[in-house]
């Protein structure tokens, strides 16, 4: 091979290996732009998120919802709203939604701060209680007088208006959601509501007029009291928050009402202990039985009142076995 055609043959041979180079770097510029574009398209795909504090109104949005967004739910079963806190991920969640729903009036007490700097930011947030005409506390204390009563979830009727507020918070503030989809879920699911009140009443109608009266462990069921006639006596911790603790003065006076009352019934939260009800349960000689409701929190799922309207179906049989049946233990 004479001089030149080593030298033309060294050229092709150069310019064949860049052009396989230029074909490998083309090939990956090209998987990596798709890869690009891939991943655009699912975060531009990826459902709106709703984020809830109290997990009774995370079981009301999920069913106002249906799988027209993602909705998170911060609280967890069996917690108590009063106390239950964030972590970091939880709050960075609530920075993130499009829409945040919470309960309000002062319920979720270590979570409001939390709510108001998403909202400073810039999130949607609607807050159902202070919409569904709030009651305010009447416990004689004047500590709490005055003060709204964040437990209207008692009054399925009200349950009703903060269905329809919901719905209508989520088409106004969620992009690409179904409007037609949530209005025909909100009505179906108020539908049940509507069920609920009228089993509810059936239910209490069998409690003659003088038993209606409610001990509870804290002052948390005025709405439902209201809602189906019944009369508050008072409560072990004579407060609307459970972070609140009762005075020696405080069940000497709950007690001298209960025997005023002739009341023989206690009703505690199934997520709490009842030591403080038992305590009471003591002052009078053991003759009160103690019954538990569940009264701020649902339960993991099989429990027994892991959604809004088994909750609400099974307090109105404790209640109405709780003060037809007399005491049943102690």
């Amino acid at each position: 091979m004479s001089t030149r055609e080593a030298t033309r043959a060294g050229w092709v041979r150069r310019t064949r290996v860049a052009a396989a180079r230029l074909r490998r770097l083309v090939l990956v510029l090209v998987a990596l732009v798709m890869a690009a574009a891939a991943t655009a398209c699912g975060t531009a795909g990826e459902q709106p998120r709703i984020v809830v504090t109290t997990n009774i109104l995370g079981d009301v949005t999920r069913q106002i919802v249906g799988d027209q967004a993602q909705v998170t739910v911060l609280m967890k079963p069996n917690a108590d709203p009063h106390s239950f806190g964030l972590s970091a991920v939880q709050a960075a969640e609530l920075e993130r939604a499009d829409l945040v729903v919470f309960n309000g009036l002062g319920l979720e007490e270590n979570v409001l701060r939390h709510v108001s700097a998403a909202q400073e930011s810039g999130v949607a947030a609607v807050e159902v209680g202070a919409a569904v005409a709030p009651l305010t506390f009447r416990t004689g204390d004047d500590r709490e007088e005055g003060r709204p009563d964040p437990h209207f979830w008692t009054d399925p009727d009200r349950m009703r208006t903060a269905t329809g507020l919901i719905a209508d918070q989520v088409i106004e503030h969620v992009d690409g959601v179904d409007a037609t989809a949530i209005r025909a879920n909100a009505d179906r699911y108020e539908g049940h509501l509507t069920d609920l009140t009228t089993w509810m009443e059936t239910s209490f109608d069998r409690i003659p007029e003088d038993s209606r009266a409610l001990v509870t462990n804290h002052h948390v069921f005025g709405y439902l009291a209201e809602r189906f006639g019944f009369r508050v006596i008072g409560a072990v911790i004579p407060s609307g928050t459970t972070l609140a603790s009762p005075s020696s003065a405080d069940l000497r006076s709950l007690t001298q009402a209960m025997e005023e009352a002739g009341v023989r019934t206690v009703f505690a939260d199934s997520s709490r202990p009842t030591r403080l009800a038992e305590v009471l349960r003591g002052e009078l000689g053991g003759r009160v039985a103690v019954v538990e409701l569940y009264s701020e929190s649902l339960t993991a799922p099989g429990e027994g009142a892991d959604t809004y309207l088994r909750m609400m179906r099974a307090n109105a049989t404790a209640l109405t076995e709780g003060l037809t049946g007399g005491p049943t233990g102690g």
